[in-house]
């Protein structure tokens, strides 16, 4: 049976693998592995602290590559590094586009994995590792793309700007400084971003099924509930209770529901989507795309974890810390709640919705300094673009604009009045998605395939 299965899956993989098998040499396949070997088995969690060696590897690579030192930029920020590398076009197209990608991890444990995180494993057609996927896939594919235009003396018609930072998974201010302390580097017509987008295989046989193109994130931002009480002896206890005080604003946070929205990334998505989900959900997606707002529908997607973050905007607890002692009253109750924010909703407006349900007896803040942006247009240059490099791997895909629950330094570009795209080269069934998680891998063919992905996006829009 195993042999069948096995034979199965071989079969499945000849009759779906994408088009780049035609196309890529064993040369370019032998460079970017050697690339994403030496990256992923660089420890940049913050507990690894490694990120300032990769950027150095990476700045050497593109030196070595043809690079001239001026346009190679290697720029510390605390304990970390931003890469940014400027590929110089002759100014006909426009002006130039930016290339992201985050060279961070989280952290991960030997005595956690299946193997050993750090170290690039392949086996039965995948390749394993922590960063694999989340986002030295990008980072690999990106800087192999760049030293084979170099090699090739292409010439692009504008600019061409790698964005390499360095604490995505963290505190994003990479990003931060660079847009802020180095705008003229980082600037550009628009980004396309490597840690956003992605296509999606189907679980039983293979087959690419659509390609999420993303255009709009919501905007990540934790407020703390804080209550405070003289305290005393738990023997007298007394109505005023620091627990209680934050135990009732989160069951009002719970019956909170924010007003349905809708742009045109979600709209388009609904549509799409819509067409091939099955049942209740999928008939409520093509009802809300055909009329925005539609509240029966509205409430089929507000009932599901999946489709809820696309209509509204959502605020959940996920921590809590009270009290001091078993027999004491608590002098003091914390309560975090993560809100993922609708383009479009600023954040004070949300804050002070939070503090409204707390009441006066709480204090409500945010945990740090959040940035929220709007969507970004749907470009025809650029949909056009991310189509054709789709195709030119699995023909005829549908692409389907899409909004992230999620975040990345996407966020920061956009704020900045950079339209920003996820464009991710990586298709993945459901079942690969271990990002943040255990024994993370790519299948091997899929990461292969970015180098033409990334090759045909880049010619689309900068080639002659």
């Amino acid at each position: 049976m195993r042999i069948l299965i096995v034979a199965a899956v071989a079969l499945i993989a000849a009759v779906f693998a994408p088009v780049w098998a035609r196309d890529v040499s064993d040369a370019q396949k032998t460079q970017l592995r050697e690339i994403y070997r030496t990256i992923v088995e660089m420890d940049t969690s913050v507990e690894g602290g490694k990120t300032p060696e990769m950027a150095a590897y990476l700045a050497q690579q593109f030196r070595d590559g043809g690079f001239d030192a001026k346009d190679v930029h290697l720029i510390p920020v605390d304990k970390t590094a931003a890469l940014v590398v400027r590929y110089r076009g002759d100014g006909s197209g426009g002006e130039p586009i930016l290339f992201l990608a985050h060279m961070d991890v989280v952290p991960a444990h030997r005595a956690d994995w299946e193997r050993d995180p750090f170290k690039l494993v392949e086996e039965n057609g995948y390749f394993y590792g922590r960063g694999t996927e989340d986002n030295k896939s990008g980072v690999a594919v990106l800087t192999a793309t760049f030293l084979k235009f170099k090699a090739e003396k292409f010439v692009p018609t504008r600019d061409l700007i790698i964005v390499f930072t360095g604490d995505e998974e963290t505190t994003g201010i990479t990003a931060k400084t660079l847009l802020k302390d180095h705008r003229a580097l980082v600037d550009g017509a628009f980004a396309l971003n490597t840690d956003a987008g992605g296509g999606q295989f189907g679980e039983a046989d293979g087959k690419p099924l659509f390609y999420s193109m993303q255009t709009a994130e919501k905007t990540f931002a934790s407020f703390t509930l804080t209550a405070v009480n003289e305290g005393g002896h738990s023997s007298t206890p007394r109505p005023d209770n620091a627990i209680y005080d934050v135990a009732g604003a989160l069951m009002r946070i719970k019956a909170l529901t924010f007003p349905v929205m809708w742009n045109d990334t979600t709209i388009a998505a609904f549509r799409s989507a819509g067409q091939v989900t099955p049942g209740k959900s999928g008939a409520a997606m093509r009802r809300f795309a055909q009329r925005p707002g539609d509240k029966r529908a509205a409430a089929v997607l507000s009932a599901d974890p999946f489709t809820v973050g696309q209509v509204r905007t959502t605020c959940v607890p996920t921590l809590l810390s009270a009290g001091h002692a078993d027999n004491a009253l608590p002098q003091r109750a914390v309560a975090t709640v993560n809100c993922r924010i609708f383009p479009g909703v600023s954040i004070d407006r949300v804050q002070a919705q939070l503090q409204r349900l707390a009441g006066k007896r709480l204090t409500v803040a945010p945990l740090d300094a959040y940035i929220a942006s709007d969507a970004s247009p749907l470009r025809k240059d650029v949909v056009a673009a991310i189509t054709a490099a789709v195709h030119a791997n699995y023909p005829g895909v549908r692409i389907v604009p899409a909004m992230s629950s999620g975040a990345t330094d996407g966020v920061f570009f956009r704020a900045a009045g950079i339209p920003t795209y996820g464009a991710g080269e990586l298709f993945q069934k459901d079942s690969d998605g271990f990002a943040h998680g255990l024994n993370e891998r790519v299948q091997v063919t899929a990461f292969y395939a970015g180098l033409t992905h990334w090759r045909v996006l880049i010619t689309k829009l900068a080639g002659k």
